[in-house]
């Protein structure tokens, strides 16, 4: 479905304090009158369309705008510097820049940078809405249906695009891959109100808001996520559906008692979560608190494929993301390509008919993305291992595992064991060069507010996890840091320090 089919007093899209509100009806008369504009600029089918913006309602209007002309849509992560920022909108060929009003000097200098590249459109300097006024509301005979075409999130080099097939047919009657998988498995509808506390430039959260708008469903929109004002919004709007990841849980997790108590969460039906493996104690405890209603899948923006697990699932295979098979079927492979048994870990793939994206401008990396015999199997370069029901455990990502003395080791089971020891906010493990061992492990940890850093609490942190895990697994140091490199949805970016030591 599209915007237009549904009651256009009802609301879309509202802010979490309630100060602003988009309904379908403006979504529908507002996305036709943008796409008008863009057909006049010149804009055709398969071209690309940049926008640059916070949370802000119009993201939807410029979203819809771009599926129902046939464009590929790329949302610019707004926390990149000047430079990264101005390389996806040239790497993706932009014919039309839009930007957001606290955007406005970041916009401006990406223009310098890729000078005559893009028109430009913005929120608030009004260029935007005399676009809108100057255009027609009126519905095309014919709306080609465009797709979001994303970055990687670059925590592993320089972002890279991902460009899907636009699929064939009309918005009005095509569904997407993602409505398809997700209206079904979580029951989005007319009644569904979707609380997105994260960024709308990384895949999960437009792509779920998506979902919402094509069902006839409201979001509620945070600009940034804060943990006790997630809980003020699922209460104050009713939430029924809800999508996070697990830096969020432990961030609500770790405030006071009576502080989390205090809201009514009741309302919740759908918690969705994915984009890093949860450990298994933070989720015992959201499930302890909000009840059965934790729901995870594990996917990339690739959308090579999907596993899924629900509560009651997760509850007989706790630390599991899920069985695949919904798309694409799971393979575990080895270093030579060959097939794993059971309960042996290696390269997660997916296979699928055909090859399901392919990285914009880099064939390169393409191909890397591609099993050695079989091309339409791909990975993103995560390791994990199946169980004997077909259950998929991650383990970490490849790039990240830590070869000590010869044996791997991955950060990912060590990270979860310190993330909720009282003394820690934040913690990354990485391999450190060594002379011996060739790597060595070492934590970085930002401690808890009021926690003096120092050796009397590396001791306590070292003395911790070796009593929970091998002490062949064991972090050899710890360091100390003021904040660690994350990108807002949470996501270590662990490649920033990693360069640290190894430079």
């Amino acid at each position: 479905m599209y915007p237009g089919a549904y009651d256009p007093a009802r609301p879309a899209v509202v802010t979490a304090d309630g100060g602003r509100t988009l309904t379908y009806g403006r979504l529908e008369e507002r996305s036709l009158r943008l796409a008008d504009h863009l057909r006049t600029a010149g804009l055709r089918v398969g071209d690309h369309l940049a926008l640059l913006s916070d949370n802000d309602p119009r993201v939807l209007e410029v979203y819809w705008a771009a599926v129902r002309s046939g464009l590929h849509l790329t949302v610019v992560n707004h926390h990149l510097t000047t430079d990264e920022a101005a390389y996806i909108v040239r790497d993706c060929g932009a014919s039309a820049l839009v930007v957001s009003g606290p955007l406005t000097e970041l916009g401006e200098r990406i223009r310098q940078l890729v000078p005559g590249q893009a028109s430009y459109l913005g929120f608030d300097d009004g260029s935007y809405e005399r676009a809108l006024a100057a255009a027609s509301p009126e519905p095309p005979a014919h709306q080609p249906r465009g797709a979001d075409m994303l970055y990687s999130s670059g925590t592993t080099g320089r972002p890279k695009g991902i460009a899907p097939t636009l699929p064939e047919g009309d918005v009005r009657e095509v569904m997407t891959m993602y409505q398809l998988l997700f209206q079904p498995m979580y029951g989005f509808g007319e009644d569904t109100v979707y609380l997105c506390p994260a960024p709308l430039y990384h895949a999960a959260p437009l792509r779920f808001s998506h979902v919402v708008t094509a069902t006839g469903g409201t979001i509620v929109l945070m600009n940034t996520f804060d943990p006790q004002g997630a809980l003020e919004a699922i209460e104050r709007h009713r939430v029924t559906h809800s999508q996070w990841v697990p830096t969020m849980f432990v961030r609500m997790l770790k405030l006071p008692r009576e502080v989390r108590e205090a809201y009514d969460v009741s309302s919740l039906k759908v918690a969705i979560h994915a984009a890093a493996p949860c450990p298994v104690e933070v989720k015992w405890r959201m499930i302890t608190w909000w009840g059965s209603v934790l729901y995870e899948y594990y996917a990339a923006t690739e959308a090579n494929g999907i596993t899924f697990i629900g509560p009651e699932e997760w509850l007989r295979k706790p630390g599991s993301v899920g069985r695949g098979g919904l798309l694409g079927e799971l393979r575990i492979c080895g270093e030579d390509g060959k097939v794993l048994p059971v309960g042996e870990t290696g390269t997660v793939y997916f296979e699928r008919e055909e090859l399901p994206f392919r990285y914009h401008n880099d064939d390169t990396r393409t191909r890397e993305a591609q099993h050695p015999e079989h091309p339409n199997w791909t990975t993103t370069g995560d390791i994990g291992h199946v169980d004997e029901d077909g259950y998929l455990f991650l383990t970490d990502r490849r790039a990240f595992t830590i070869i000590s003395g010869g044996v791997n080791i991955y950060p990912q089971e060590i990270e979860d064991c310190l993330t909720l020891h009282p003394k820690v906010t934040d913690v990354a493990v990485v391999g450190v060069p060594d002379a011996e061992m060739g790597e060595a492990v070492k934590a970085v940890v930002q401690p808890a507010p009021g926690v003096a850093p120092g050796h009397e609490l590396e001791r306590e942190l070292l003395d911790f996890v070796r009593d929970r895990i091998a002490h062949y697994k064991s972090p050899r140091s710890v360091d100390f840091t003021d904040a660690l490199p994350r990108t807002p949805t949470g996501k270590l970016a662990k490649s920033q320090l990693r360069k640290v030591y190894w430079d």
